[in-house]
């Protein structure tokens, strides 16, 4: 019976796998699948990454924008910013409401020397006097017409800024009353009483709300002159 014994456990001994090299063997397979899982998520994050980066830099310059261009209104001599109040309103209600700033500040289209900007017209008021008909010629030379005025805000500016009778842009034609552009007569000005002519002219001393004169077309006046941009 001990000989069996002896027998059976040295067979058990060598049969027994060896721990050591098994174990190296489970540790190299582990690293290996590391490596690829490893692989497999580098591309992404690298790419991940670089989006990351461009979006910070795009935030970055964005940022930069909008600290440069905040919309301000101009003031009237005050050197603090005033925020826009009505940032959807036309030009020609910017203009009104801001009539003693230079109209550079809205950032529009300036007129040559000796023209008068207002709204996106550039007005010419004339030191020489012409019939109607040659100040409407004389305008066309320069690329415009005789002043058409579409507004009262219009009439109150060529008012305050001249101090004559100017031609306008208005003649009577067919028994109507018509623009230099064929639009009807829609809102008038008209001083009482008013003579039996067919041609319009703009009295600046008179009254903004009256101070429209008629008068024959071949007498000489100065003119209005009118350029839109």
């Amino acid at each position: 019976m001990y000989i069996k014994f002896w027998r059976s456990y040295f067979k058990d001994e060598k049969e027994k796998p060896d721990e050591g090299s098994l174990s190296v063997e489970l540790e190299g397979e582990k690293g290996k699948q590391a490596e690829r899982n490893a692989g497999l998520y580098r591309l992404p994050c690298l790419i991940l990454s670089v989006v990351c980066l461009i979006l910070l830099i795009l935030v970055c310059i964005l940022g930069v924008k909008l600290q440069n261009t905040t919309t301000v209104c101009p003031g009237n001599g005050r050197s603090e910013d005033q925020q826009c109040p009505d940032p959807a309103c036309s030009i020609e209600e910017c203009q009104d409401r801001y009539q003693n700033i230079p109209f550079k500040h809205f950032g529009c289209q300036q007129c040559a020397t000796g023209w008068l900007t207002y709204g996106r017209s550039c007005f010419f008021l004339s030191t020489t006097r012409l019939t109607w008909l040659e100040s409407q010629k004389n305008c066309s030379a320069s690329g415009g017409s005789l002043a058409i005025v579409t507004n009262k805000n219009v009439q109150k500016f060529l008012t305050q800024k001249g101090n004559l009778k100017y031609w306008i842009g208005l003649r009577l034609h067919n028994a109507t009353w018509n623009w230099v552009n064929s639009n009807a007569l829609q809102q008038s000005y008209w001083m009482d009483p008013v003579q039996n002519e067919d041609c319009a002219y703009l009295y600046s001393d008179g009254p903004v709300e009256k101070n429209w004169g008629r008068a024959s077309c071949l007498a000489s006046a100065y003119f209005i002159c009118q350029l839109q941009f």
